[in-house]
């Protein structure tokens, strides 16, 4: 498709988001980086990329666009189609819960099943938000379930890790925009391997859980997001094992770990059957992420 002419087409904001569906519905997108259909992925990105709030759409849709901004507009909706680049990237955001993060290419666009748990602090499992004092996130990317995590318990000190330094540089960004820099402290650390010494009463990990059959057959979309922040070996429990067999090390008496694991509940728990996991419900089922207590995994024999 050609896309040199188009912005001498367009003039309005309805315009736009008619040609981008339309553009998105032809080119078969992958969608699942904060939208599932063409007509929200293209209202998020055109109100945005217009500086826009996105619950102003219908004040605006019969605006007019400056040439600068059709030809910015053009650009994007070019990279989205021909890259299959995911629009967070194109935008330089994401929104999860309510909550923007800043993110680019150097860490996976944020989504995460744990963020629904933390909207009322883990309850029942944390009675008061008051007792978790410490924290930590375990391969935490941008840093958003950090900063869901400070949100959820106010009087918490939380430590976020993650392997990659570019991925912390993301993450920094964050946890400044949310001037939380005195309550939330970013570690490099392969899982556990930088926090000798420290505790905490809860740990919670959206890790890298992609088996290697699915890695083969991701959409171009997610092949543009940082590779190492999805595979997790042959089964995709290889990040998975880090935490079930060292956490307890790391976690405070009483302490909780809170782990998502994808689509791999059955092959987990056929490898952990002496393990009493509590699988938590969410919108979308009680699949996909796991309770256990430092008890559970010491009496499992899972003592670091």
């Amino acid at each position: 498709m050609q896309f040199n002419q188009i912005h001498e087409e367009l003039f309005t904001i309805r315009d736009w988001i008619r040609f981008t569906v339309s553009r998105f519905e032809e080119a078969g997108l992958f969608f699942g980086h904060g939208t599932d259909n063409a007509y929200d992925e293209a209202v998020w990105l055109v109100m945005r990329a217009l500086h826009l709030p996105m619950d102003t759409l219908e004040n605006f849709l019969d605006a007019s666009l400056t040439l600068s901004e059709r030809k910015h507009l053009t650009h994007l909706i070019e990279r989205r189609i021909t890259e299959r680049v995911p629009t967070a990237y194109l935008l330089r955001e994401a929104w999860l819960r309510g909550f923007k993060f800043y993110v680019d290419e150097r860490v996976i666009v944020p989504r995460s099943f744990i963020a629904e748990l933390l909207d009322d602090g883990l309850q029942p499992w944390i009675d008061y938000p008051e007792m978790v004092e410490s924290a930590a996130d375990i391969c935490t990317g941008s840093g958003c379930l950090g900063i869901l995590l400070a949100n959820a318990f106010p009087d918490a000190q939380i430590d976020v890790v993650d392997i990659s330094p570019d991925a912390l540089a993301v993450c920094n960004i964050n946890i400044a925009n949310y001037g939380l820099q005195y309550r939330i402290n970013a570690v490099q650390s392969d899982m556990f391997s930088a926090l000798q010494g420290r505790t905490y009463d809860l740990i919670i990990s959206n890790p890298p859980y992609v088996d290697a059959p699915s890695m083969a057959e991701l959409p171009v979309e997610y092949r543009n997001e940082p590779q190492i922040a999805l595979g997790s070996g042959a089964d995709g429990l290889d990040h998975t094992h880090t935490l079930l067999t060292q956490a307890a090390s790391y976690l405070n008496q009483g302490g909780i770990l809170v782990v998502e694991i994808g689509h791999n509940r059955d092959v987990l728990m056929d490898a952990y059957p002496e393990v009493p996991f509590t699988w938590l419900e969410v919108a979308a089922g009680d699949q996909f992420v796991f309770l256990v207590t430092r008890e559970q995994l010491m009496a499992a024999g899972l003592n670091g």
